[in-house]
């Protein structure tokens, strides 16, 4: 006999070991009944919804080819990566305690001396409808950051994130986040983290977060989505690292999950980086960094549109510096062949997966995305090699493919089109092409 509160985690482990080793008989316990699922991952719960466990993950497999601007004597390179391979646990204890920890096996999250965790985080539901988190995960900030990368219709997300790409990454660091749905057409939330770049007392440096979402319809093929985001952090007494350097929608010219293109990756610095001593900027630089930003996105039956627009500023701190400033945005269609719509979630303000209805030859998606950076750094005043006086800019075509096999593996293939501005590679390149691919298994 097992005790009832115990069931959540005894009665999980009993019952994976009994369905691992195929015996018969019954597992009973003296409390609530037990459930176990094993369609995407497996799944072992009490019926009444008291206790839960469950373990998933997902593999995403890349390989890229790209030359121009992505390479710095713009000849062609390659990559092959592992850009994600997650090991999931999450569940359910005592009814409002959720929790969630993702590992990642890619190293692509986190690093070796924090641990390579996308996500270690507790959640308290029993003020519904409003969440508590506490732990490690990602601020919100965006609608494609929110949409999970199992779902995002692009193999990356669009690249003005990578003007800052501090608002919506964990950086190792701990918070806590309050958010809500309220009326069936919002969603809200507000976070405050502490992030791992210390000031000179070896304080930690706070970042707060704020999202609100508008959502008036909200069902798979009908949705109407506005959004507004901020975050902030105060860096007047850090030294950190001010480099905004865009990867322009190609991971593999540089990635810490796998084989990249190595020393010929061309991962150019448009902005910021003023006074770096070992890829830091000096304390007293900057003051603020605060970016905000805007979301769209429309979708009816198997078409969907979508775009957001991002702003940030460092302030400068000193009369020896001045402010930098980014701007980007992107626009994007998407249109299921098959006829399937998008589904979405009003909770966490975010599209999720396409599920294929035939079940033989899956689901097929196209889409086109274009995206538009600008980076403004009038502390450089003198033109180098790769970057002239005045704002560096970038513009990426996307042209996509997505094959849902079934509910578990998506086959994607992406072709990109770079055109920059103001800055090139050593070669004097500035544009770029690249082909990159992935196999994704999820369960």
């Amino acid at each position: 006999m097992i005790r009832k509160h115990f069931a959540g985690f005894a009665a999980s482990a009993l019952a994976l070991a009994v369905t691992a080793q195929a015996f018969a008989g019954t597992v009973t316990t003296d409390g609530a009944d037990i459930v176990v699922k094993t369609k995407g991952g497996l799944e072992v719960a009490t019926t009444d919804q008291n206790f839960s466990f469950k373990l998933g993950g997902r593999l995403q497999a890349d390989y890229g080819s790209f030359d121009g601007f992505y390479t710095k004597n713009g000849d062609s390179a390659d990559a092959a990566y592992m850009r994600r391979a997650f090991l999931e646990l999450g569940g359910t204890v005592y009814k409002d305690f959720k929790y969630q920890i993702s590992y990642d096996f890619s190293h692509n999250a986190g690093n070796s001396d924090d641990g390579y965790f996308g996500e270690a985080s507790m959640s308290y539901v029993g003020f519904k409808p409003v969440t508590i988190r506490v732990g490690r995960f990602d601020p919100d900030f965006g609608l494609e950051k929110a949409t999970s990368s199992k779902w995002v219709t692009g193999i990356e997300r669009n690249s003005a994130y990578e003007l800052a790409d501090w608002v919506n990454g964990h950086e190792n660091g701990l918070g806590i986040q309050v958010s809500s749905t309220i009326a069936d057409m919002a969603y809200l939330s507000a976070s405050v983290a502490s992030k791992d770049i210390n000031d000179e007392d070896g304080k930690s440096v706070k970042q707060f977060n704020g999202r609100a979402v508008f959502a008036p319809m909200h069902e798979a093929g009908n949705v109407l989505h506005f959004g507004l985001d901020v975050a902030v952090r105060d860096l007047s007494d850090a030294a950190f690292d001010s480099r905004i350097r865009p990867r322009l929608g190609v991971r593999g010219v540089s990635t810490s999950g796998g084989n990249d293109a190595g020393s010929n990756g061309n991962r150019a610095t448009f902005g910021g980086g003023t006074g770096l001593t070992s890829n830091l900027t000096a304390v007293g630089a900057y003051d603020t960094d605060t970016v905000f930003g805007g979301e769209f996105a429309f979708a009816t039956g198997p078409l969907s549109l979508q775009a957001e627009y991002l702003t940030r500023k460092m302030k400068a701190d000193s009369d020896a510096y001045q402010d930098v400033k980014a701007r980007g945005f992107y626009g994007q269609v998407a249109y299921t062949l098959t006829g399937e719509a998008r589904t979405y979630k009003l909770e966490g303000g975010k599209f999720d997966t396409i599920k294929p209805e035939n079940k033989q030859f899956g689901a097929w998606e196209v889409f086109y995305r274009y995206d538009n950076l600008r980076v403004d750094d009038k502390n450089i005043v003198t033109n180098s090699a790769t970057r002239e006086v005045g704002d560096a800019k970038a513009s990426l075509n996307t042209v996509g493919v997505n094959w849902y096999a079934n509910e578990a593996v998506k086959v994607s293939l992406n072709y990109v089109k770079a055109s920059t501005d103001k800055i090139t590679n050593a070669n004097g390149d500035d544009s770029g092409d690249a082909v990159v691919g992935r196999v994704q298994y999820v369960f």
